[in-house]
C-alpha cells in the first residue's frame, strides 16, 4: 500500500464504535445520478470525504499541475508507478485529469494517454488546463473523451451533437437514436479495440452500478492489447454490503456501497479472461468502517489474455518454488522442480520476462526447434511431466497423450493465455 493511502486510512477510518452511523434506507437510488451530482459538486469545491488523501504522489510529476486539479482529485492509490515510457495508457474515470497529466510525463512524447469520464464538470476542469500543462511538459499527448467506462465505445460528445440536430420526440426518433448509438460504437468508437498497453483507474470502478460491473470488466479487456495489463486501485470490503447500504446514495457516491468484496474483485478479472491477477498493494488499516464492515484501498494488476490454439513444440517449464505446487489461470498444475509439458502459448506466457510469472519458472526449449507449420495440436486439458529426451532430441517417450487428466478442468482448452 502506498504511504499516502496508509496515512489516509489511519486518519480517516471511522472508529468501530461509530459503526452505528445512520443509513438512509429509502428506495434504491440511481447510482449514476448520485455519482454525477456529487462529483460535479466536487469539481467546484474540495470534498475531503471522497476517498483517500493525495499525499504520497511523486512531487516532480505534480509540479506542473494547477492547485485546483490536485485539490479536487479523489483517489485511493497511485497506479502511475506501474506504467512505463512510450506506453499507451487509458485512465478510467479520469476526473480532473491529475493521473492523466502525471502519466503524460511518465510515458513521454512517444506515449499516449486517454482519459475517460462522463462527468461534464470534471471533464471541463481537466480540459481547460490542457494547453498550459502541455507547454510546461513540452508535449501534448493527452486526450479526454466523454464516455461511460462500462461503454467506452460510445462517444457521448458525438451523441450529444447528433441529438442537438435530431431531437427525440417520437418512438421513431427513439429508434433512430438507438441506431445512432450502434453506428457510433461500430464506426467511430470513443476508445477502439486493443489500443492500450495499460488501463489504470483510481477509485472509480466501485461507482459503477452493480448490474453494469460485468460489462465494465469486459470493456477493460476489449480496449487492452493482448498481453496488456490493467492496474486498478479501488475500494474493497471484507464483507458484502447489505441492501441498506446499497440503497444509500450518499454511501454509494462516497465509494462505499458499490465496493467490491476483496475476493470478488480478483474473481471479476478472472471471469473476464485476465491472467496473472495479483494484489500489488492492500491497506493494512481500513479507510472507513460502516456497520462493522471494513472498507480499505487495494491495488490489483491483471494481464489480458487471448485465444490461440494449443500447439506442441516439445517445451517444458519447471516451477522454482517455494510452494509445493501451484495452479495457473489456465488450470495447469505446476509441481516444484518437475518438468511440465506445456503448449507453446503457455510456455510463452509463463516465461515472458515482462509478464506476471517472470522469475517463477524455468523455461526449457527443445534442442531442435519445432517448425510451427509442422507442430501438432497439444492437449492442454492435461498436465503431465515432460521427458528430458523430448527436449534433448525429440526422440524420448512422450507422456502427453495418455496421462491422467488434471481434475475438474480436464477437457477444457479455453484458457486465457
Amino acid at each position: 500500500m502506498t504511504e499516502h493511502a496508509q496515512n489516509g486510512a489511519a486518519t480517516r477510518a471511522r472508529p468501530r464504535e461509530a459503526a452505528a452511523t445512520q443509513i438512509n434506507t429509502t428506495p434504491a437510488p440511481d447510482p449514476e445520478r448520485a455519482v454525477l451530482d456529487r462529483y460535479a459538486d466536487a469539481s467546484e469545491r474540495v470534498e475531503p470525504a471522497l476517498c483517500c488523501p493525495t499525499a504520497g504522489y511523486r512531487s516532480d510529476l505534480l509540479e506542473v499541475l494547477p492547485s485546483e486539479i490536485i485539490e479536487k482529485d479523489y483517489g485511493c492509490g497511485d497506479p502511475s508507478v506501474h506504467v512505463g515510457d512510450g506506453e499507451t495508457v487509458i485512465d478510467l474515470g479520469s476526473g480532473g485529469g491529475k493521473i492523466c497529466y502525471m502519466l503524460s510525463q511518465v510515458v513521454g512524447p512517444e506515449g499516449r494517454v486517454i482519459g475517460v469520464d462522463f462527468n461534464d464538470a470534471m471533464l471541463d476542469l481537466a480540459r481547460r488546463h490542457q494547453l498550459e500543462i502541455a507547454s510546461k511538459i513540452g508535449h501534448d499527448n493527452v486526450r479526454f473523451v466523454k464516455a461511460r467506462i462500462q461503454d467506452m465505445a460510445l462517444d457521448l460528445d458525438a451523441l450529444a451533437r447528433w441529438l442537438a440536430d435530431h431531437p427525440v420526440t417520437t418512438i421513431d426518433g427513439a429508434d433512430a437514436l438507438e441506431a445512432e448509438r450502434r453506428r457510433l460504437r461500430r464506426e467511430a468508437p470513443a476508445v477502439s479495440d486493443g489500443v492500450a498497453d495499460v488501463v489504470v483507474s483510481n477509485c472509480v470502478l466501485n461507482l459503477v452500478a452493480t448490474e453494469e460491473k460485468e460489462r465494465l470488466f469486459g470493456e477493460i479487456f476489449r480496449v487492452l492489447k493482448k498481453g496488456g495489463r490493467a492496474v486498478i486501485s479501488d475500494i474493497v470490503c471484507d464483507e458484502t454490503p447489505p441492501d441498506s447500504m446499497r440503497n444509500d446514495p450518499e454511501l454509494w457516491s462516497g465509494c462505499i456501497s458499490g465496493a467490491f468484496r476483496e475476493d470478488e474483485f480478483l474473481q471479476r478479472f478472472e471471469r473476464a479472461g485476465f491472467y496473472g491477477v495479483e494484489i500489488l498493494e492492500r491497506a493494512a488499516e481500513p479507510w472507513q468502517v460502516v456497520d462493522g464492515i471494513e472498507f480499505r484501498s487495494m491495488m490489483v494488476r491483471a494481464y489480458r489474455g487471448g485465444k490461440e490454439p494449443c500447439m506442441e513444440h516439445r517445451q517444458a517449464v519447471v516451477y522454482r518454488g517455494p510452494w509445493k505446487r501451484v495452479v495457473d489461470d489456465d488450470g495447469h498444475t505446476l509441481h516444484r522442480g518437475r518438468r511440465e509439458a506445456v503448449c507453446d502459448r503457455t510456455f510463452r506466457v509463463l516465461t515472458d520476462p515482462e509478464g506476471p510469472y517472470a522469475g517463477h519458472v524455468i523455461g526449457i526449449e527443445p534442442s531442435e526447434p519445432v517448425d510451427p507449420q509442422e507442430a501438432a495440436p497439444f492437449d492442454c486439458a492435461r498436465t503431465v511431466p515432460r521427458s528430458p529426451g523430448e527436449t534433448k532430441n525429440g526422440s524420448g517417450p512422450s507422456r502427453v497423450r495418455g496421462s491422467a487428466p488434471r481434475g475438474d478442468n480436464a477437457g477444457a482448452c479455453d484458457g486465457c493465455c
